[in-house]
């Protein structure tokens, strides 16, 4: 295929015919991030790239209501992708992702990318490009006879070991090699810590391309694990006293001249004036976001004190229990490294909430206290008041109630998807804290 620029209508007839794909998916994203599919033949590609594909948008999870239902799904050209997996057999099959259109013709504003897209726009009318570098940690799982997942780990490893002969191993690289046949870069893989616990992260690119590439990688790892007759999780927290899976992000901004925005040789810690004060920004606004990075019940059970996972808000160079942390590497490796996401947030919004903040703190000027290399899980509350340092919210209600009153989250969301949301979350919130768990049933039930 030609560059992402020049893609065009003949390009995707050609590589269809010279690749003989049979089935083409065009594919979106619900307010939450789950993809939305819809296949069809290539015999009518044609019509799909001129028309789009209707869709009922009242059934999409916070899209529209029935009155105003009626939306268009138009493909993306240059997001044309084929299958790796699907290349052996007679369904050979490709995928377009789509910007959604309400009934009007008009952009609708329920459409999470459309979130990213204006952000990335923003900054670009700045002269800056938006680039982020995903980590990607997730957990495989053994099926049961029936072909259920089942709560055992794939393996007992740790983090870094080499597993001979290992089916988790097997399966990683299987990952990988699919990913980099689709152009995705994997930059390395290895097991984590947890037992069936592995890590993929992919080279850093522009927010708005790496966002789409999760929607597919995400399908892919679980896809293929699938093939291999396990189970892959993203679910933040999926094995009690074992680490949980996050999403660690590294975010710079590149110059129109291709320098790092980031980088000073001369500024303290090696960080430019302009990262300073994206980092005093992502700092200001981590519990406002906190509701889009972390977005299910079970996220707020990874960020406790003991797991590498943050839970106070802090920035280090060196120390793994902050917040934002600024790794080794000047030069156009000068990044900033955001470790609460986790990976079942939807991209779109995640990056785009992301950049909102650290760009409001470029433009208010928001300088970031000093860095706390201490391990902040072993300071008590006295110490941790002594470096200014607060805690993220506790739960998922805590951070919606914080979300609800934020200006940056819901300028950025815009109305619809930022009144959505909070429903849609709330309803999870008030279903999960009204549940009597099996937890309380055998602590209390005897003895009380």
């Amino acid at each position: 295929m030609p560059s992402k620029e020049r893609v065009t209508k003949e390009d995707i007839f050609r590589a269809v015919k010279e690749q003989e794909v049979k089935f083409i998916e065009v594919q979106f994203s619900d307010i939450l991030g789950s993809v939305k599919t819809v296949s069809f033949p290539v015999s009518n590609l044609e019509k799909v790239l001129d028309e789009g594909v209707f869709i009922d948008g009242s059934s999409i999870l916070g899209y529209a209501t029935i009155e105003e239902s009626d939306m268009r799904a138009q493909p993306i050209m240059d997001s044309f992708q084929i299958y790796p997996w699907t290349c052996n057999g007679h369904i050979k099959t490709a995928r377009l992702l789509c910007q959604i259109f309400d009934h009007s013709g008009n952009r609708f504003k329920g459409d999470p990318r459309l979130v990213l897209e204006r952000m990335v726009d923003k900054v670009r009318e700045k002269g800056y490009t938006f680039n982020v570098g995903p980590e990607f940690e997730f957990y495989m799982f053994k099926l049961d006879g029936n072909g259920n997942p089942t709560a055992i780990p794939s393996d007992t490893e740790g983090y870094f070991d080499l597993m001979a002969l290992d089916r988790g191993e097997e399966v990683r690289k299987d990952i990988v090699l699919n990913l980099d046949e689709m152009g995705f870069d994997c930059e390395a893989s290895h097991h984590e810590v947890g037992h069936g616990q592995h890590e993929v992260d992919m080279r850093y690119g522009s927010a708005l391309t790496m966002a789409d590439r999760i929607m597919t990688f995400k399908l892919t790892v679980k896809t293929i694990a699938m093939r291999h007759g396990l189970w892959a999780s993203f679910m933040p927290k999926p094995i009690h006293n074992m680490a949980g899976s996050g999403m660690h992000v590294h975010q710079s901004m590149a110059l129109a001249s291709g320098k790092n925005a980031f980088d000073d040789p001369d500024g303290e810690y090696g960080l430019s004036e302009t990262a300073m004060k994206y980092l005093g920004g992502l700092l200001a606004h981590a519990n406002e976001c906190s509701a889009i990075l972390n977005s299910h019940v079970n996220s707020y059970k990874r960020l406790v004190p003991g797991y590498e996972a943050p839970c106070y808000v802090s920035w280090a160079n060196r120390n793994r229990s902050a917040l934002i942390r600024v790794p080794a590497g000047r030069g156009i490796r000068t990044r900033i490294e955001m470790r609460n996401p986790d990976p079942v947030g939807n991209p779109y919004l995640q990056f785009a909430i992301m950049l909102a903040a650290g760009i409001d703190g470029i433009e208010r000027g928001i300088m970031p206290p000093e860095p706390v290399e201490k391990d902040i899980y072993h300071m008590n509350a006295e110490e941790r008041a002594r470096y200014n340092i607060h805690s993220l919210p506790e739960n998922l209600g805590h951070a919606l109630s914080i979300m609800s009153r934020s200006e940056l989250v819901k300028n950025t969301l815009g109305d619809h998807i930022f009144e959505h949301y909070q429903t849609i979350k709330g309803q999870e919130w008030d279903e999960y804290r009204t549940m009597v768990t099996d937890w309380e049933v055998s602590k209390y039930l005897g003895s009380l």
